[in-house]
């Protein structure tokens, strides 16, 4: 979403950031109206999923998918390439994605569907992202099912692991678009909120079922990139 190469296509085909992120990211759920897009990104507000998904309509979505994908793969090579375990890493995720169930999840259903590229860092990363789209769409569903809204759950948490360093609930939402004043989340709203983050955890476990404990530390350790950007 904020790599070089995913700038690189927004510069040759005339896009915004975000009309290519939501045009490149949710293109597998097919040509559709935005509320189904924002059915599946559930964290952004639905008028800017609207906004960026119409205005990115000059490049279908068949084309989108294949220039994220395309843009996911530069990027791994260009981050990964040389470093060992990335043939290991893509084994071990394949299982993976190959045990999960798609119920609930839309987009990684879509994303799992996309052709894997032949070489490791390529692949390793694809597959990567497509378990991101499982424990998102858990996660969402997680928070929903407890009652909270969107922009609560963003609020409520700390933030590891995001773009540029904004770790705070109140930077997470406003680098998702949501309109300001931001309410402070009560003790309640953050309880639950953290309960939230087990329920992802544990229904994404399914899924890492089929590796054993000696596979799961080892893919553990072969994870350890640091930060790449």
């Amino acid at each position: 979403m904020i790599s070089r190469e995913a700038k690189a296509v927004c510069d040759e085909y005339g896009l915004g950031a975000r009309e290519f992120y939501f045009r490149g990211r949710c293109g597998v759920l097919g040509e559709c109206d935005a509320d189904v897009v924002s059915a599946a990104a559930v964290f952004f507000p639905p008028d800017h999923v609207r906004q960026s998904w119409e205005s990115g309509r000059k490049l279908p979505v068949e084309r989108a998918v294949e220039l994220y994908a395309e843009a996911c793969h530069a990027w791994a090579r260009r981050k990964l390439d040389g470093r060992d375990g990335c043939a290991r890493i893509a084994e071990l995720l394949q299982r993976v994605v190959e045990n999960a169930s798609p119920v609930g999840a839309p987009l990684f259903a879509g994303w799992r569907a996309v052709p894997l590229p032949g070489d490791a860092p390529a692949r390793a990363v694809q597959l990567m992202h497509v378990l991101r789209e499982l424990r998102g769409a858990l996660h969402a569903n997680a928070v929903i099912a407890a009652g909270l809204h969107p922009l609560d759950a963003t609020l409520a948490a700390e933030h590891d692991g995001t773009p540029l360093g904004q770790r705070s609930g109140e930077m997470i939402a406003r680098f998702f678009t949501w309109p300001e004043p931001y309410a402070t989340p009560g003790p309640e709203v953050v309880a639950r909120r953290a309960a939230v983050e087990e329920t992802t955890d544990a229904l994404m476990a399914e899924a890492f079922s089929v590796l054993s404990d000696g596979e799961s530390d080892e893919l553990i350790e072969l994870l350890r990139f640091g930060h790449a950007r």
